[in-house]
């Protein structure tokens, strides 16, 4: 008997398997993602690490009960390891947190009162800001200590020209000067940068607005939130006659529109040249988080001022980094003040720009490779009596809410959203791929993406409308198609049919 081309992988598994340094873990079944959700003990128990701003890393648990012991810290605080001291200043000043602590460490620390509701808002907001301590970092500090048994074997580029590849590499793919790229230790922790510059910038110029357009990722939502009192938010992205009447009225008092190309997860895509339109109109920065799109599916560099991607996704494709990255565009009137965008970042590990250096190599052929695979896939889809919706970006049939300018027809970003005909739960437990946060990788990894994204709206009356009105099913599957020979991937979706 031929061995399976796809295997159920436990619940609480890294993704990948028995990498210590995943971003994703293994919820094979809507069980697993509804009792981790709910935070159930049983589940709990099993999932030990996961997506590192969410869950915080083991390493970094063990760090901090070395710290704590180390500096003798009272079971009165918590302590919370910080990826700097910058970070720890900005924690500090934003909650007023005075119990800092003096520590010798080459990382940021400290200590919040336990018993509080300052601790959950310290960890949600280094979870948005992305300001985490590595895990590689962490890992060495404690096998220096005696503390770990050994370090996690990988494969890393040679840490005299790791950085210079990958920044050249950004630079390349979107046609930018290399001083025009920087890189972060999250793709959030971009956006934060991003953000922070914009509002420094623009305030002079009394623009204090920021338009979010689209149903952005939560995070991105949440960062705005925190640095800006006003933002002003269009949840259809195909929708441009409100966002011009908008700007009609209040267009001067804009300090920047970021959006999202394509859409997270229901794949829509802007008029992208009606939208450069009226921010040249109205004098407004365009932010594209271009992550599902990568420089090698749409080329927008005459659209953008500002590009942010999350560089864990199809730059890594392994799931086992966590990065991100700013890029610039010189055609546009910000790129010479890349200090005022770069300055809030965060320093990144030079152990996982070294990784990230030897994965990225394959960044373009990994993309293209995706490409080819997803275009078949929704092929198939197409003649599936147990799908009911298929959601991909560039779509022919789709050519009125589609921009067509700056893609081959023959480009689909590897990332695909499917509802069903059958019952949701059926469906996801049944299907042997890797189940999991995070997407871009190497192997086709599939994720409930309204449970884990916004358990909050899933599990309420008022929640449920909510995503009626905005259109998200909650039964939606969100496939980040893989490298794999793609009829293996279409029998294991076949299995489906019976």
């Amino acid at each position: 008997m031929n061995k399976k081309k796809f295997e159920h992988i436990d619940c609480g598994e890294t993704l990948p398997v028995n990498n210590i340094h995943a971003v994703s873990v293994s919820m094979p079944t809507l069980h697993d993602v509804i009792g981790y959700e709910k935070q159930t003990p049983e589940i709990l128990e099993k999932v030990k690490s996961a997506y590192p701003r969410f869950v915080l890393h083991p390493y970094l648990k063990k760090l901090a009960l070395y710290i704590k012991d180390k500096y003798k810290v009272c079971d009165d605080f918590e302590v919370v390891i910080l990826s700097s001291t910058k970070a720890v200043e900005l924690i500090s000043d934003k909650y007023f947190i005075h119990n800092k602590i003096e520590v010798n460490e080459p990382f940021g620390v400290i200590l919040v009162q336990k018993g509080t509701c300052q601790l959950q808002k310290v960890l949600t907001y280094i979870q948005h800001v992305g300001c985490n301590l590595s895990s590689r970092f962490a890992q060495n500090y404690l096998f220096d200590l005696g503390l770990l048994d050994s370090i996690h074997k990988e494969e890393l580029e040679d840490k005299k020209v790791a950085k210079d590849i990958v920044i050249n590499t950004l630079a390349n793919a979107y046609n930018q000067p290399s001083k025009n790229v920087c890189l972060t230790p999250s793709g959030m922790n971009a956006i934060y940068g991003v953000i922070r510059g914009l509002n420094s910038i623009q305030n002079h110029n009394a623009r204090t607005i920021l338009v979010q357009f689209g149903w952005l990722y939560l995070d991105t939502m949440n960062i705005v939130n925190h640095h800006y009192n006003q933002s002003k938010v269009f949840t259809d992205i195909l929708n441009l006659d409100l966002l011009e009447d908008y700007l009609k009225i209040d267009g001067n008092k804009v300090s920047a529109i970021i959006t999202e190309m394509p859409t997270n997860p229901l794949l829509k895509t802007v008029d992208i040249k009606r939208l450069r339109s009226l921010c040249d109109t109205y004098n407004i920065p365009l932010v594209i988080d271009t992550t599902f799109a990568t420089p090698y599916n749409l080329d927008l560099t005459n659209y953008a001022d500002i590009f942010v991607e999350s560089l864990t996704k199809f730059a890594c494709g392994n799931a086992d980094v966590l990065m991100g990255a700013i890029i610039l565009n010189k055609k546009h009137n910000l790129s010479h003040m890349n200090y005022e965008f770069f300055k809030h970042c965060e320093p990144v590990y030079i152990q996982d720009i070294q990784r990230l250096a030897f994965e990225i190599k394959d960044y373009e052929k990994r993309v293209k490779k995706i490409s080819t695979n997803t275009k078949q896939l929704v092929a198939y889809f197409k003649t599936c009596s147990y799908i009911k919706e298929v959601y991909y970006c560039l779509s022919d049939e789709n050519k009125e809410n589609y921009s067509q300018t700056m893609c081959d027809d023959n480009s689909l970003t590897g990332i695909v959203s499917v509802t069903f005909t059958k019952a949701f739960k059926d469906i996801y437990d049944n299907l042997n791929f890797a189940k999991g946060p995070s997407l871009g990788t190497e192997f086709t990894l599939l994720m409930p993406y309204t449970y884990l994204a916004h358990w909050d709206l899933v599990s309420s009356k008022e929640g449920n409308k909510f995503l009626e009105e905005i259109e998200l099913p909650i039964d939606l599957l969100r496939i980040s198609v893989g490298c794999e020979n793609i009829d293996d991937i279409i029998n294991e979706f076949k299995r489906l049919e019976r």
